[in-house]
């Protein structure tokens, strides 16, 4: 299923507060991203819609197994370009910041080809 880039930003943010603090709620995702309580609670009812994600009656947020899926995908994006832009000499702060942006756009392809060189380059 293709998503919005703004949907993959959530979903990437909600998987890495899982990681740092294990339970997720609207309000950590609205602090995480420096956004509004109402936009982040308009942007998880539509995730939730497309099956991305789950509520429970206490707000607690959790990915289904392919909201999972997607936040992994752009997760690992984010982290190897950002990595392989640091090892390039990349100040650390563009690095990252390129490599969200990056993450949306770059091909599956092209991704699992900068992925593989990356790799061979760290290994020296």
């Amino acid at each position: 299923m293709k998503t919005k880039e703004s949907q993959e930003n959530y979903l990437e943010t909600i998987l890495i507060l899982q990681k740092r603090k294990g339970n997720v709620r609207s309000i950590d995702i609205a602090n995480e991203l420096d956004f509004s309580r109402p936009s982040v609670s308009r942007a998880i009812k539509l995730i939730k819609e497309k099956g991305y994600i789950t509520v429970d009656e206490s707000g607690l947020i959790k990915l289904t197994e392919e909201g999972k899926e997607v936040a992994g995908a752009v997760y690992e994006k984010h982290v190897t370009l950002g990595k392989f832009l640091i090892t390039l000499g990349v100040e650390e702060k563009i690095a990252m910041e390129d490599a969200c942006r990056m993450e949306h756009v770059i091909s599956t392809d092209s991704f699992e080809k900068i992925k593989a060189h990356a790799k061979k380059c760290m290994e020296k």
